[in-house]
């Protein structure tokens, strides 16, 4: 075999495994403002020497380097994963690596300290090696703190008249180590082939209360205006307006979807586009730019954002049909294909084609509608079914619209295959639309929470959980009545730190088209009803969202354990964050009565005895790690348990 050809050794320390990180680092992982991020990796080397190894990070825009000591985390069963951390204080992209490195000294101190376990006494020859790499620390360590301790034990180890238990004890004094370690020699340092990356949002990525309303059934824009402060009350952070353009009469819907429109029917917002403008207009009803402007500030001026809706597709009466033809689908014989998901039809919308030969001045116009609300004060846009658009357009479109807009969010309202939802999240997507909508066993809840919080996904998926929308109207809330309205709010509001209401959810709505259709009755998607707030939900609506607010834990998605709650009909979980634990019992059966035993397990870390609150009703209880008896009923549907400190 012939002699390697490399002018250099190769590095003798291995970094494997490093953590977080997103498809071989192709993607950032994701975290919010001040989260702690914790950072990972197995770091060995052959033979037996002791390691030292830090993460090296960088804040967005900086151009020096900072570091923070990586620590081995299961030295207990002699293994290799080593862990470090250090908090994102702003926003944007972060960087980081890991270096690791021969800490010659601590190797020579761990054969010093086992030889001297042994009874050896002949150690003259070890202590000449330990003067030496002292020495070196000493010129390491000049004109610091530690200088002056490493040169008086250099010198101790240096002296052959001193007593050999004198050498030694000074060599293995634990404050020597410390200090040597402070001014490592890091000549044979290894790092991490590619830097990593972490994407580092605002809070309200990770943490908000969602209310969705149709401007048109509120009195327009200064009708929204003047619910805003309820709505600050109610505990919400973030309003949601499905589109406010124009609406086509061509093939416009009728009530519940009819194919041919009445007189007066208002159409489906997300027909969108007239002869008077397309994404960036205002349908004439609801108000004009001065409305909307103001909505936009009275929301800012009570705490809440405003989210809107980016749906990519027109009318047959969009600007675009004339203006650019050829960004649309024909068909052979010239006819435009209106928007289908078998057996749906959308006789009234027209996808566009984003293979066009056009496509450079598609997807800048379609950034120019993003850039043009952004202007005006939107802070967030759920976008309608990203996944039957391009990654590589929604990668690009994200990143553009954050060079300009850092503080925009993209929720993705995808329901739709698992993997395509994943990568969303990965492209750019700071929230996603869930499975939680139709998970309702207490087998299914758990098993998707869990993979949600603790299988990776959590680095870069963050879920909303809306409890209901215009287009889904779940079985069980068609046919379990007030009492499964409270589980499934009390539900998405624990388990996740994001959740969402479309209006009526508080008034129980739950009259479907038809038997077996997700569909309301009467949708509002194609006609104007006559809302307010004055739902019987509310009150505990608005107790659950301060509840969210007080306490830290319920903010978080990775912190979650399910609890046995040895009733299959009960639903138990813990969530702990910054000295804060909430425990959350939901019965799932809005009919009955059930009770059972919630297991606290002694992992939880509380002690033997303590004392909870219940945040909804004002009650205490005393618990213990173990069994714990629960009762709950279509009338009291959930405890929210607090651990008092």
């Amino acid at each position: 075999m012939p002699a390697p050809e490399h002018e250099q050794p190769l590095p003798r320390i291995q970094i494997g495994a490093p953590a977080p990180m997103i498809d071989c680092g192709r993607y950032p992982a994701k975290r919010t403002v001040g989260d702690e991020l914790t950072v990972g990796a197995d770091i060995f080397r052959d033979g037996h020497d002791v390691l030292g190894a830090i993460v090296r990070y960088r804040a967005p825009g900086a151009r020096a380097w900072r570091e923070a000591p990586m620590r081995r985390v299961d030295a207990h069963v002699d293994g290799d994963r080593w862990e470090g951390s250090f908090v994102v204080d702003c926003g944007g992209r972060w960087s980081w690596t890991i270096e690791a490195w021969t800490d010659a000294f601590a190797t020579w101190r761990d054969e010093l300290r086992r030889k001297v376990a042994a009874g050896q006494s002949e150690l003259s020859g070890e202590l000449s090696e330990g003067a030496v790499l002292l020495e070196r620390a000493t010129q390491r360590a000049q004109r610091t703190p530690e200088h002056k301790l490493i040169a008086r034990a250099a010198k101790t180890l240096a002296d052959p008249a001193k007593p050999a238990d004198a050498r030694c004890e000074a060599a293995l004094d634990m404050r020597l180590l410390e200090a040597v370690q402070r001014h490592p020699d890091r000549g044979d340092a290894t790092t991490l082939e590619r830097r990593l990356q972490v994407d580092v949002d605002r809070e309200r990525a990770r943490f908000g209360s969602w209310y969705e309303l149709f401007p048109r059934s509120w009195g327009g824009l200064t009708g929204v205006a003047d619910q805003v402060p309820e709505l600050a009350e109610l505990g919400f952070d973030v309003l949601y307006l499905p589109p406010v353009h124009p609406i086509g009469a061509t093939n416009r819907k009728g009530a519940s979807g009819a194919l041919v429109a009445a007189a007066g029917d208002p159409g489906s917002p997300w027909a969108i586009g007239d002869e008077s403008g397309g994404h960036t207009a205002l349908h004439p009803q609801l108000g004009s730019f001065e409305d909307f402007d103001a909505l936009v500030a009275t929301a800012n001026d009570h705490g809440i954002e405003i989210a809107l809706d980016f749906a990519i597709q027109c009318s047959a009466d969009h600007p675009w049909l004339t203006e650019h033809p050829e960004w649309f689908h024909r068909r052979p014989d010239g006819t435009l294909k209106y928007a289908e998901n078998p057996p749906k039809t959308y006789q009234d919308i027209y996808n566009v084609n984003f293979d066009t030969d056009d496509w450079r001045a598609l997807w800048e116009a379609l950034l120019d509608v993003v850039r043009f609300w952004a202007s005006r004060g939107v802070t967030i846009f759920r976008v309608d079914n990203p996944h039957t658009k391009p990654l590589a357009f929604w990668e690009w479109l994200i990143a553009k619209t954050r060079e300009e807009h850092p503080d925009v969010l993209f929720l993705a309202e995808a329901f739709t295959r698992a993997a395509m939802m994943r990568q969303l999240a990965k492209v750019g997507f700071n929230q996603s639309y869930t499975y939680f909508t139709w998970k309702s066993s207490r087998h299914e809840l758990t098993e998707y929470v869990t993979e949600l919080a603790s299988s990776g996904m959590q680095d870069y998926f963050r879920p909303n959980f809306f409890v209901n929308t215009p287009d889904i109207l779940t079985d069980e809330l068609q046919h379990g009545g007030p009492p499964k309205f409270a589980s499934r709010l009390v539900l998405g509001a624990t388990l996740s730190p994001t959740y969402g209401i479309y209006s009526g959810f508080e008034s129980f709505e739950r009259v479907a088209a038809q038997p077996g259709s997700e569909e309301y009755q009467s949708s509002e998607k194609y006609e104007i009803k006559q809302r307010s707030l004055d739902g019987p939900l509310l009150a505990l609506i608005s107790r659950i969202n301060a509840i969210r607010r007080d306490n830290p834990a319920l903010q978080q998605l990775d912190n979650i354990r399910f609890l046995d709650a040895e009733n299959d009909a009960l639903i138990a979980y813990a969530k702990r964050h910054a000295g804060n634990t909430i425990i959350v019992v939901v019965t799932l059966d809005p009919a009955n009565a059930q009770e059972g035993i919630v297991v606290v397990p002694f992992e939880l870390g509380l002690p033997p005895v303590f004392t909870v609150s219940d945040l909804l009703s004002g009650e205490s209880f005393d618990w213990r790690m173990g069994r714990n008896f629960v009762r709950l009923d279509p009338y009291r549907v959930a405890h929210l348990l607090r651990v008092s400190p």
